[in-house]
């Protein structure tokens, strides 16, 4: 279904991107040209958003594992004058409501995957498509062995190879659903949460105001309505982050249908997520890397990615 109407707390957002306070940034994710609620299953419903430019070439969106698509809007706020962008939220995180924790797994976000890209065509027509997803989004649409795209833009999918390094993938994956876990679920304020995130590493090269949103984007209230908690629930989370280990080493590159382009972060610094493998695994797609980037890049270097993007596709003759 959709809808033309979308109410916000602020029903005078425009797609105006950064505003500037003296001390501060503040990122304004505005309101969509229109939406598209796709049922998922009986109790989940997702919402995809339209925003951008509408007669341009499809881009569909989605973002990585425990985070929400509006974090990354200093990214995809920079495609809207050129591309008709559909953002949205994998079931449980974001905007949408937790469900069944038994169905939080990476085969039920695969059908997902393929059942919003459906209700996208269905609602909005056919027009060439680009998936522009980052991690666990990436691992999910390299999985589906979807045919449905022109290219596919993949920003440090957590690619893994069966090597002499995959006991090493186990490990780290493993020590991060422990270290998920073992977070902070409640927390008195969204500003309180920003500051958390600033003492992270992962966190460190976020440009200004990109912890605010997160906090705005990846937190609710708490049903006493006295602090706030994570609308992805940490153990869904871990859960997710264990699954990965087992279904990364499925992935087999040299079937993918569509021109690929995979960004990577930059493999001299330490991994701020999962261990980098031997590159030449991704020798049959368009492998880069942005330079002083760790795993959240497009929230670090929006502009670099974006241009990146831009190139890319310049090249498939995607403009």
């Amino acid at each position: 279904m959709i809808s033309n109407h979308v109410p916000v707390e602020d029903p005078d957002r425009q797609e105006s991107g950064l505003l500037s306070a003296p001390e501060e940034a503040l990122w304004e994710v505005p309101t969509p040209h229109s939406t598209c609620d796709v049922q998922l299953d009986e109790q989940t419903v997702t919402t995809v958003r339209q925003h951008g430019n509408p007669s341009g070439p499809r881009l569909v969106l989605s973002h990585g594992n425990g985070l929400a698509v509006d974090p990354y809007y200093p990214f995809w706020s920079l495609l809207a004058n050129d591309f008709d962008l559909m953002v949205y939220d994998l079931r449980n995180h974001g905007r949408n409501k937790v469900g069944d924790q038994q169905n939080h797994n990476i085969p039920t976000l695969i059908s997902d995957h393929d059942a919003i890209l459906s209700a996208v065509v269905r609602q909005y027509g056919e027009k060439p498509t680009v998936g522009v997803f980052h991690s666990l989004s990436a691992l999910i649409t390299l999985l589906s062995f979807s045919d449905a795209y022109s290219a596919l833009v993949l920003f440090d999918p957590p690619l893994c190879k069966p090597t002499a390094s995959e006991q090493e993938f186990i490990q780290s994956a493993e020590r991060m659903a422990a270290t998920i876990r073992n977070r902070t679920v409640r927390f008195k304020s969204e500003q309180q949460f920003a500051e958390l995130l600033s003492i992270f590493p992962g966190f460190a090269r976020v440009v200004p105001g990109v912890r605010e949103l997160m906090a705005r984007s990846t937190l609710r209230r708490t049903a006493d309505g006295e602090a706030f908690e994570l609308r992805c629930p940490r153990e869904y989370e871990a859960q997710i982050a264990e699954f990965v280990r087992s279904f990364s080493p499925l992935l087999d590159l040299t079937t993918l249908t569509c021109p690929t382009k995979v960004i990577g972060a930059d493999p001299t610094l330490p991994f701020t997520y999962l261990p980098t493998f031997d590159l030449g695994h991704v020798s049959d797609v368009d492998y880069d890397f942005v330079p002083e980037a760790s795993h959240l890049l497009q929230l670090e270097q929006p502009e670099q990615c974006a241009a990146m993007l831009r190139n890319f596709l310049a090249g498939q003759e995607i403009v």
